[in-house]
């Protein structure tokens, strides 16, 4: 594998990363107060967004796009192949990264549920940057689902935010 995949995102105390409808109103709602996640340095540090239809379909409502600059890959069975050119739709993860590897990739950022998901099960994820918020959702989309074996991690640091707001960093053990 020719590039470094990393994940950052937010969830509940309770692990979600969205309520049940699919909305973050939760979460932007209390953001503001957190202060510097070092989102914008992360951002900074990745040259290709990988998305699944979900996290693209809910990107594509906020009032500026938030992958201004970057390339955006979705991966996804349903959304159409044409839908917006700003995106490049592929149907497979093994189709993903070969374009992935043939455009030369380097660093990754992955986002969304089934999207960390499907690469932490292909073993592709290479670190977690987890912040959780002070809120408990008791439903919703769990950041984590059904793994096909264990997956270990190593704890690389944690940070207290503002406004109650906890950062953790992991990397993902081989």
């Amino acid at each position: 594998m020719s590039f470094h995949a990393a994940a950052f995102i937010a969830t509940s105390l309770d692990g979600y990363i969205a309520s049940e409808d699919g909305s973050i109103d939760w979460l932007t709602g209390r953001a503001e107060h957190a202060g510097d996640t070092g989102y914008d340095r992360f951002m900074d540090s990745v040259d290709t967004v990988v998305v699944g239809r979900k996290t693209y379909e809910l990107a594509s409502t906020f009032g500026s796009w938030p992958y201004e600059g970057k390339q955006l890959e979705v991966l996804s069975t349903t959304l159409d192949l044409a839908a917006d050119d700003r995106v490049i739709v592929h149907r497979t993860l093994d189709a993903l990264v070969e374009t992935l590897a043939d455009r030369g990739a380097k660093r990754i950022y992955v986002d969304g549920a089934a999207t960390i998901q499907t690469f932490l099960r292909a073993g592709l994820l290479n670190e977690l940057t987890i912040t959780t918020a002070p809120v408990l959702l008791g439903a919703g989309i769990s950041l984590f689902g059904p793994l096909d074996a264990e997956v270990s991690l190593n704890h690389n640091a944690t940070r207290t935010l503002m406004a109650g707001f906890v950062q953790s960093d992991y990397t993902v053990r081989r």
